[in-house]
């Protein structure tokens, strides 16, 4: 069953939560804004649902929340940052921000940030870069989590690439997982009790299925676009890896140490006022997602949108009527917060 709790409610009710926990009240602040958007804008399985497992991985010291990102090495535009299983939102944050910083000098920046924890929703981080004025690229390198095109079992990780384009109205952030559909998203339908619109993996037989039970069993979620899906998340791996010189996603895998726990990210950001035309890459952007609005639709009832117009929409929607949220998950939060 499904609740609609106010904004500031669930936001507050989440940095108790975290407070608890023991996260500093600086931390905890960001944190709990960051999860109750990404539930506002639609991304329940990143944001509240998220919570317990997190706080979870707090008390068993697979992250630690007085850590703080290290900048190891720099040259030029590029930085190397040890996030020293820190919070995976803030040490994202500093890293974006970071990357930022080094476009304003040089016009571009890249940051690679190794020894962190989960960011959880990746789109945040494109979301503030192009809420500032810039484009940026972003992914993340983490533990086996999805099959290889031809394996029964994990071993690629489900590496979500985000593209974040700014323009004058909501920016196009694009946000994709490596998976047809991401565990997170998986559970979201299971908890709903309802199928996947298209195969979301191989149930136990190695059939492709639309029961997202059945792969949450397996663990053989559905690469995108198959054996391309694969490849993209293999290269990224191999990609985030040489960049942050941290470790491999064979070596995130064998500790166990919970999603994410010690994987790495890459933060590029490019500055599209570097040479002072940015009023006309404007008028251009605005052209291109008018055009998109005007692809005529194969279902008349379901126009066409570019990434992250369905995100403003929802995030428009829930400020109005209240953020969704699964009562158990609900309850289980609000308990974090009692204790």
């Amino acid at each position: 069953m499904s609740l609609y709790i106010p904004y500031e409610e669930m936001k507050s009710t989440i940095r108790q939560a975290m407070l608890k926990a023991g996260v500093p009240e600086d931390k905890a602040e960001i944190c709990a804004e960051i999860h109750t958007a990404s539930s506002a804008d639609g991304v329940e399985s990143h944001g509240l649902n998220r919570v317990p497992r997190f706080i979870d991985y707090l008390e068993r010291g697979l992250v630690d929340p007085l850590a703080e990102p290290e900048i190891i090495s720099s040259r030029g535009a590029v930085e190397r940052i040890d996030g020293h299983l820190g919070i995976g939102i803030t040490n994202a944050l500093f890293a974006a921000d970071r990357a930022m910083e080094l476009a304003k000098v040089h016009g571009i920046g890249c940051v690679a940030l190794r020894n962190t924890t989960h960011w959880m929703r990746g789109g945040t981080y494109a979301h503030r870069t192009a809420e500032k004025g810039f484009m940026g690229i972003s992914w993340i390198c983490t533990e086996s989590c999805m099959p290889l095109w031809g394996s029964d079992e994990m071993s690629v990780g489900n590496n979500p690439l985000c593209i974040g384009i700014p323009r004058d109205g909501s920016p196009v952030v694009l946000d994709m997982a490596m998976s047809q559909y991401a565990y997170g998203k998986l559970g979201v339908y299971e908890l709903a009790g309802k199928q996947t619109e298209y195969p979301c993996g191989f149930d136990e037989e190695g059939k492709m299925t639309y029961d997202p039970g059945a792969v949450l069993k397996t663990k053989r979620i559905m690469p995108t676009g198959y054996w391309k899906g694969s490849g993209l998340a293999l290269a990224l791996d191999l990609a985030g890896t040489m960049m942050s010189c941290g470790k491999c996603t064979h070596e995130i895998s064998e500790p166990r140490d919970g999603s994410c726990g010690g994987c790495s990210q890459i933060f590029i950001t490019y500055d599209p006022n570097l040479f002072g035309d940015y009023d006309e890459v404007l008028k251009k952007t605005e052209a291109r997602v008018a055009a998109v609005n005007a692809a005529h639709p194969s279902d008349p009832s379901r126009p066409v949108q570019w990434p992250g117009e369905g995100t403003a929409k929802r995030r428009a929607k829930s400020k109005e009527r209240g953020v969704t949220a699964n009562e158990k998950v609900w309850e289980e939060v609000c308990r974090l917060a009692a204790r």
